[in-house]
């Protein structure tokens, strides 16, 4: 009588993507540790790798570069690790809504505080890397536009609501939104000036209501 063969068990990548994830998160956590701590130039792949518990090929692997680990850094603080674009987000999506512009502009204030909070460190640590190294300088340059075109959603529906002064275009406005909550501002008054979130909050509202609506 001929022997059943069983069937071959299936390979469940289930559990190995899960494991890759969780090494991502983990060197992205001690790269930006180590960004901020000893700048691009001082924080080692060799390093990461040690702070993160891994080994440096694993780095390579999955990375590529250090470069590549910077711009995921930057990525992770803007979006909170969320796995959807930062204009699809809860904290977006509520000023989308929002028809009343002052109490959409109130909640704007409260929602790039948090990522500005998580931003703004690691911002420094690539704008002092742009001076010298050209390729962080186009990641710079990159994000820099990433921010201007989330920012001028913003500037675009207070214009479709006829809410902005009658002075401003949608790029004029998009423009002081974009420069009034740059990371460099939120680290002056919350490090320099040590500002609690909840001023930086409050005075941000009230400076985008004052310079934006009628």
């Amino acid at each position: 009588m001929a022997k059943t063969r069983k069937p071959k068990r299936q390979y469940n990548s289930t559990r190995r993507q899960a494991q890759a994830g969780e090494t991502r998160r983990q060197v992205i956590e001690a790269a930006r540790q180590l960004f901020i701590e000893y700048g691009y130039a001082g924080a080692t792949i060799d390093a990461i790798a040690q702070e993160a518990g891994v080994a440096s090929e694993t780095i390579f692997a999955t990375f590529g570069s250090k470069r590549a680990i910077l711009a995921d850094v930057i990525n992770t603080a803007v979006s909170g690790d969320q796995p959807v674009p930062v204009l699809e987000q809860p904290g977006p999506q509520a000023v989308r809504q929002q028809t009343e512009p002052k109490q959409a502009l109130q909640l704007f204030a409260t929602d790039i505080s948090d990522r500005l909070e998580r931003v703004a460190p690691v911002f420094a640590v690539m704008r002092a890397a742009a001076q010298t190294e050209p390729d962080i300088a186009e990641l710079l340059k990159n994000q820099l536009g990433i921010r201007l075109r989330n920012i001028s959603t913003l500037a675009e529906r207070l214009a479709a609501q006829k809410a902005l002064r009658k002075e401003l275009n949608v790029e004029q406005a998009a423009d002081i939104i974009w420069a009034v909550t740059s990371p460099e501002v939120f680290s002056m008054l919350t490090i320099d000036r040590g500002w609690i979130r909840e001023r930086y909050v409050q005075w941000l509202s009230d400076t985008l209501v004052r310079l934006l609506l009628p």
